[in-house]
């Protein structure tokens, strides 16, 4: 029976992925010189895991490739190389080749050879500059191994397979063929274990094998670790014994099957004859299409094999998926059955309803509530992922930078297990990258200035991660020199962002870091330049609904903290009214909400408008200018004011009236219609109109920009 094989492919490809990362984290345990045994054990299964994959799924780039990394690992396992630096980089370098190549099987796009090539050539540069006298006593070993053993007629191996193989995606007929094209192959079938045919499940695997393989004149001898290398994939998943065959096997009788040995788990039938179960299997294509693994070692490959059309094209789609634990399942699945089980109940008294129920409905209905509720969040925990996978890029970066900049770095990580949402997690990658970046390459100092300051000469990068009410706080800290206060208020100046009357606080002047196109570096490097960039870090954590701050003790050390939160999918918002409009404040977002007390009103400038909160001015913001809507009053007693914060400060929103606090259902506008600056997304309320989502930092922003509409100073407040 065949299976097809591509409704495995994407599980192969996303355990690739994962067998990728233990590759590099083993490696880089390995460079650090801390390793055990088991991590290099750890590190070849990987390799050896991802190499019989990409082999039964015909992705032979992938395959011969990982065959040479194998190779390299084998040695480094059996003792017969050292763990070197050039060694383990060059494997690094074919981890990243590898995840070149996975991504092109995953498009379903050729992938790019001449790196490919580029480090292969690299790995076999290593392999055959191993050391002379282990090559010399390997041939030794082979010479002697030769003069004990003669050389091998063929082969008579024993084949049953469990009865879940075929379940796992592996066909007997693909492997035998592969058998075929190394000499030549007789079949002996046992169908003594086949059942009667009504009993019979087509997923099964009722057969056993015995296999004569034998070698030709066109192909010679055949070497018994290309044979276990066929069987590799399935060694777990049967019963293999592989004998030599000395001598011609007697196709009419069943004698020397008898003779030789066979394990007791794998039952041969004694009536079984050539004439009636031989099955002549040849290396020549038939009508059967089968998948063919990568050739092992000494086998001629097909030229056309070899070369992957050009004319594909990249997949306009992508697919994902996330590994979910079993009991967020079951949950989830406890949720639905009580949803069904009050759904029903409501069913039930709407069939036969009266209003003396009245009170049983409140009951029905809140009980639907809180169902919907609870279903809620354990449909959110199931996104939830532990942010471990966005940390674990860091140790190959700081290990790939730290040898380009010659500086020690140690990188220590915490909280590695704090969970938040999957598309959280795939949107702040590239801003965490960023700022360790910065901290490799301008926080972090050469050993030499370290030591001239009392420090040690390894400098130290930490992440953190945990949570803190609804958001997940990220922490990246480094012990580096710094950022210079001084330097920092003068390259301000000289820009004319701040004057020198200016009195700012320190924390305002390390904030200038984030000014678009701010940088007090001399000379900035290919890698990173602190300051440099920094406006795009805080630009994609606000779009996340986040915000970033620095901390910096000259000499000390510089902290980096982001606050995000948790999803993206839902929030908890504070509807507003502006005329006939409904807007939504994210909670998160609100400080607190008063009535206007006109006397605490000043204008600035004779335009901008501020209220006095507590001895302090905070910018007064009418939501109906920024969005252009009637107001229900232009009177500022009979509005309510909303202390919001964003932008890095604090700002009143006036609006209407205040409604309901709720939960809302997050959809892009940017998806649906396109990006409008002050607003993240909108939802649909329960009465089936649409309400705009409020972004604080894009509103405020916008708010700045808008020209004044009235004369606030001939404006009476009081009487309007």
């Amino acid at each position: 029976m065949s299976i097809d094989l591509s409704q495995f492919k994407q599980s192969f490809l996303e355990e690739s992925d994962e067998g990728l990362d233990v590759l590099e984290s083993g490696l880089l345990a390995l460079d650090s010189g801390t390793a055990d045994d088991e991590v290099i054990h750890a590190v070849f299964r990987a390799a050896h895991s991802i190499k019989g994959g990409a082999g039964t799924f015909s992705l032979t780039e992938i395959a011969s490739f990982t065959h040479v990394m194998e190779t390299l690992l084998d040695e480094m396992r059996d003792g017969r190389r050292a763990i070197s630096k050039e060694a383990i980089n060059v494997l690094l370098n074919s981890v990243d080749v590898l995840r070149e190549l996975l991504d092109a099987a995953r498009d379903d796009v050729p992938p790019e050879m001449s790196r490919v090539n580029e480090i292969q050539a690299k790995l076999e540069a290593v392999l055959n500059a191993g050391n002379n006298q282990a090559t010399e006593d390997k041939q030794e070993a082979e010479t002697e191994s030769e003069q004990q053993e003669p050389e091998a007629d063929g082969w008579v191996i024993k084949f049953h397979p469990h009865e879940h193989m075929l379940r796992t995606g592996n066909d007997t007929v693909r492997m035998f063929k592969e058998l075929a094209a190394l000499g030549d192959l007789e079949n002996r079938v046992n169908l003594s274990g086949l059942p009667e045919f009504e009993h019979m499940d087509p997923e099964l695997s009722y057969l056993s094998w015995i296999l004569h393989l034998k070698k030709n004149e066109q192909q010679g001898a055949i070497d018994k670790a290309v044979i276990e290398e066929i069987f590799e994939w399935v060694e777990d998943d049967c019963d293999l014994s592989i004998e030599p065959l000395t001598s011609e096997p007697d196709d009419t009788s069943t004698s020397e099957q008898n003779d030789s040995p066979q394990p007791a788990e794998i039952p041969v039938s004694e009536t079984i004859t050539a004439a009636d179960n031989v099955i002549p299997i040849t290396g020549e294509s038939d009508a059967q299409t089968v998948p063919s693994k990568v050739p092992a070692a000494g086998v001629q490959q097909p030229a056309e094999a070899q070369q992957k059309s050009s004319t594909r094209k990249k997949k306009a789609t992508e697919t994902g998926s996330i590994r979910v634990g079993t009991d967020k399942i079951d949950t989830l699945i406890n949720m639905v059955g009580e949803l069904v089980i009050t759904q029903s109940m409501l069913s039930q008294m709407g069939e036969d309803f009266s209003m003396d129920k009245i009170e049983d409905l409140r009951e029905g209905l809140a009980q639907l509530e809180r169902n919907t509720r609870e279903l809620q969040e354990s449909v959110m925990r199931i996104r939830m992922l532990p942010i471990s996978s966005s940390f674990q890029r860091f140790p190959r970066l700081v290990h790939d930078l730290g040898q380009k900049m010659n500086k020690k770095i140690e990188l220590k990580m915490f909280g590695e297990q704090t969970e938040l949402d999957k598309t959280v997690m795939e949107k702040i990658g590239d801003p965490l990258v960023h700022l360790v970046r910065n901290s490799l390459d301008h926080g972090i100092e050469d050993p030499q200035t370290r030591l001239a300051a009392g420090k040690s000469e390894t400098g130290t990068i930490t992440l953190n991660a945990y949570h803190q009410g609804g958001f997940i706080i990220i922490e990246i800290s480094d012990d580096g020199a710094g950022l210079p206060r001084d330097k920092l208020l003068n390259k301000a100046i000289e820009k004319g962002l701040v004057t020198e009357q200016d009195n700012l606080p320190d924390e305002k002047i390390y904030d200038l870091i984030f000014h678009p196109g701010f940088s007090t570096v001399d000379q900035i490097s290919d890698i990173s330049g602190r300051g440099v960039g920094m406006d795009v870090v805080r630009k994609n954590i606000k779009e996340l609904g986040g915000n970033v701050d620095v901390r910096t003790e000259e000499g000390r050390g510089t902290t980096f903290t982001i606050r995000l939160p948790l999803t993206l999918a839902i929030l908890d918002g504070q509807l507003v009214k502006v005329g006939n409009e409904t807007y939504i404040i994210p909670l998160v977002s609100i400080i607190e909400s008063l009535e206007i007390e006109t006397d605490n009103i000043n204008t600035i400038a004779g335009t901008t408008e501020v209220y006095k909160m507590r001895d302090k001015y905070i910018p007064l913001v009418r939501l109906y200018e920024v969005f252009d809507v009637q107001p229900g009053t232009h009177r500022l007693q009979d509005c309510l004011l909303v202390v919001v914060e964003g932008d890095g400060g604090k700002a009143g929103i006036l609006v209407d009236d205040l409604l309901s606090q709720q939960q809302v259902v997050i959809k892009s506008l940017e998806t649906n219609y396109k990006r409008i600056q002050g607003v993240s997304g909108a939802t649909i309320l329960g009465d089936g109109t649409v309400a705009l989502i409020l972004d604080m930092s894009g509103l405020l922003t916008l708010a700045k920009e808008i020209e004044p509409v009235q004369n606030y100073q001939n404006q009476t407040y009081a009487n309007g």
